[in-house]
């Protein structure tokens, strides 16, 4: 299989839930970019392994050591675009064989009339749809490696026995656009000191903090605290704005 060779890329992208998680849009355009364009045969250890177009032979190690990402941060992007629908995993003991879904849509030839007509977009159009998405990308965290790591500690504390959704990760991905994803993940603690599995408590943290005013991991603290020396004092329920005061 010849390394060079180009794919295709539909603008739809842009609308995408990939799009807006630029790890997830990291994986995805490298299983596009492994992707055979046509049938090949492929030999893995002792066997040969036929493949169709829009497949490859697929390793965790490998495609960590070509991403320069950890093995589990790899695997879980691989799963959540299961999830999502955009490939298939076929698995042995052994190795897997990813299936990019749709291959066909975008790649062939004949989509090449399609693509002269988006030609034709406006200059105007183009900038515009790109600001727009470039935007929403810049927000959606304050680092990458934060992102990464709110999704890993979810992903190992807080998702054990609990079925994975795409759901849970567009809301985790929308409480970044919103916080800075230190303070996603301090509530993401708490959550997992309490044994809270699932998202739906530290989204119930996230609100209240919301509600109290908190911007910052300081202000989270300070709120925590406040919460703390109430419950000495008999009550169990959190400050509310009002009891809370950022200010003190």
């Amino acid at each position: 299989m010849t390394v060079g060779g180009w794919v295709k890329v539909h603008r739809k992208l842009l609308q995408s839930d990939i799009f807006q998680n630029e790890k997830l849009l990291k994986v995805f355009m490298y299983c596009l970019l492994k992707a055979s364009h046509s049938e090949y045969k492929q030999l893995v250890g002792m066997k040969v392994v036929e493949l169709k177009p829009g497949q490859f032979v697929f390793g965790r190690s490998k495609a960590a050591s070509e991403m320069n990402m950890k093995e589990s941060t790899v695997w879980m992007y691989i799963k959540l675009l299961e999830k999502l629908g955009s490939i298939s995993i076929n698995s042995n003991n052994k190795f897997s064989i990813i299936t990019v879904d749709k291959w066909e849509d975008y790649q062939s030839q004949e989509s090449d009339g399609e693509q002269q007509n988006d030609n034709k977009m406006t200059t105007k159009k183009q900038q515009n749809n790109t600001n727009k998405n470039l935007k929403n990308l810049k927000n959606s965290s304050s680092s990458s490696g934060g992102q990464d790591e709110v999704i890993e500690f979810y992903h190992e504390n807080l998702q054990v026995g609990v079925s994975s959704s795409p759901y849970v990760y567009q809301q985790i991905q929308h409480w970044m656009n919103d916080f800075d994803s230190e303070i996603v993940l301090a509530a993401m603690k708490l959550s997992a000191k309490k044994e809270k599995r699932g998202f739906d408590y530290t989204e119930g943290i996230l609100k209240k903090w919301v509600e109290a005013g908190v911007r910052s991991i300081d202000d989270a603290r300070k709120f925590e605290q406040s919460f703390k020396q109430r419950g000495r004092k008999g009550s169990a329920k959190r400050p509310s704005k009002e009891d809370f005061d950022l200010n003190d």
